[in-house]
């Protein structure tokens, strides 16, 4: 994997004359429920956002999975909350709000369509694990969102995974960090501490509201 000073000599070398105005960022997506978003949501973002050299990593909470396995999550509303302190503190990460606000199933198709269309001067990389590169065949319109301009996949190799792809995929590698918030809410159902798993401002939201005590 090239490091950024690498990155940056090829992009200049190819566009010796393309002014600085006209550059187009690279922006991340991280898609996810994000129920509740926690540590290593975070570590993962930011891992992969400064391996790449993205200009920022944005976090893409969705309206409803179309998982097959249908996952129950709180109001939309309180997770995005729980977003915005979360990354408080770190001006590399965002939000991409597109899909609560579109609501219904979200497709990433749908989505990256939306984005490209609303933002020309952007290319994305869209971050997925590799357990989920393994189904890729399964995605809703796969072979049409591979093909959409500005659009990269971005996998990160998972323990456990087949880590393979006849899909075009640009591989990284991160730190594993195993808990996740099935876990957390787990934990909270039982009484257990989630220090050092979550933000603190995020425990604090989850406590004051009364999260995931059932």
């Amino acid at each position: 994997m090239q490091s950024c000073s690498v990155i940056d000599k090829v992009q200049t070398q190819a566009q010796p004359q393309t002014k600085k105005v006209n550059h187009r960022k690279r922006i991340g997506l991280y898609g996810g429920t994000f129920n509740p978003i926690h540590n290593a949501h975070l570590f993962f973002a930011d891992q992969v956002g400064h391996a790449l050299c993205l200009d920022r990593v944005d976090f893409l909470p969705d309206a409803k999975p179309p998982h097959v396995d249908h996952k129950d999550s709180i109001n939309p509303k309180l997770r995005l909350q729980m977003l915005e302190l979360a990354i408080a503190d770190n001006p590399f990460l965002g939000i991409e709000d597109a899909e609560l606000e579109r609501g219904g199933i979200s497709y990433t198709y749908d989505t990256i369509k939306y984005l490209l269309d609303k933002h020309p001067d952007v290319d994305y990389y869209f971050i997925i694990g590799g357990d989920m590169v393994d189904y890729l065949g399964k995605w809703y319109r796969i072979n049409d969102l591979i093909r959409l301009p500005r659009f990269h996949f971005v996998g990160v190799h998972r323990q456990g995974a087949k880590n393979e792809t006849k899909y075009p995929v640009i591989w990284v590698d991160v730190p594993t960090v195993d808990f996740s918030s099935t876990d957390i809410r787990r934990r909270i159902q039982s009484g257990q501490s989630i220090k050092y798993m979550v933000p603190d401002a995020v425990s604090k939201f989850i406590e004051e509201h009364g999260l995931y005590r059932e």
